[in-house]
């Protein structure tokens, strides 16, 4: 009346409230919730296995192609796969322990920077881990022949690459984790600097170990093929 207008009023309801999501939430019973959580965690279970079925079909494919071909036909494929091992998976270590460790010192050397090259340990021993994949991939590499080379041999190369290649995996993920909360405390104390240098020294002997074993079984398969 009069020209007067009336302003408009938007009803909020409770479902386009923002709090009516987590209002229903909370108002869900605990049944309910517990369901849903079970739930994902079983479909999580199922993909991991999954996962798992398809591995074993895969070597269960290998093994069965070995049985029913010739098994020396076959037997440069398990030894090139083992100098693949060795190298990618120690690499894999290695700059997984090159990357970790190297967050830390660039943290570090932001407040400390007269300890950058103190602290550059872990980077140079992660790095070690690529070359022990390098010197038994290239051992296991110059002894694969197109002839003359058995089944025995290429499983003794297969598993000389797996045990360098995932030995060094697991000294480089020691060495990373270590480096990057070593360098940042030995920056607030440094007496820790010789704590932080013996856990790195026994992280890295883990890549050791392996390299020791792998040139052993390297060396077995080698020796049957001379025979």
């Amino acid at each position: 009346h009069g020209g007067f207008i009336a302003p408009r009023v938007r009803l909020v309801t409770p479902i386009d409230s923002p709090r009516a999501s987590s209002n229903a939430r909370l108002r869900t019973p605990a049944s309910q919730r517990a369901s849903r959580t079970s739930k994902e965690k079983t479909r999580a279970m199922m993909n991991t296995n999954t996962r798992v079925a398809l591995l074993f079909a895969c070597l269960a494919a290998c093994v069965t192609g070995v049985q029913a071909a010739d098994g020396d036909a076959i037997a440069p494929f398990f030894g090139f796969m083992g100098a693949m091992a060795s190298i990618v998976f120690s690499c894999f270590g290695a700059a997984y322990g090159t990357a970790k460790s190297g967050v830390g010192i660039a943290s570090m050397g932001v407040m400390r920077p007269e300890l950058v090259m103190k602290s550059i340990v872990p980077v140079v021993m992660a790095g070690v881990l690529g070359i022990y994949g390098l010197i038994v991939s290239v051992i296991i590499a110059t002894n694969i022949h197109p002839t003359g080379y058995t089944l025995f041999q290429g499983y003794a190369h297969l598993g000389s690459g797996l045990t360098t290649g995932l030995a060094g995996l697991a000294a480089g993920m020691a060495i990373g984790i270590i480096g990057d909360a070593g360098v940042r405390a030995n920056a607030q104390q440094p007496k820790l600097f010789t704590g932080m240098l013996l856990m790195l020294i026994f992280a890295e002997a883990l890549a050791l170990y392996g390299l020791i074993v792998g040139i052993i079984l390297s060396s077995a398969g080698s020796s049957a093929g001379s025979e």
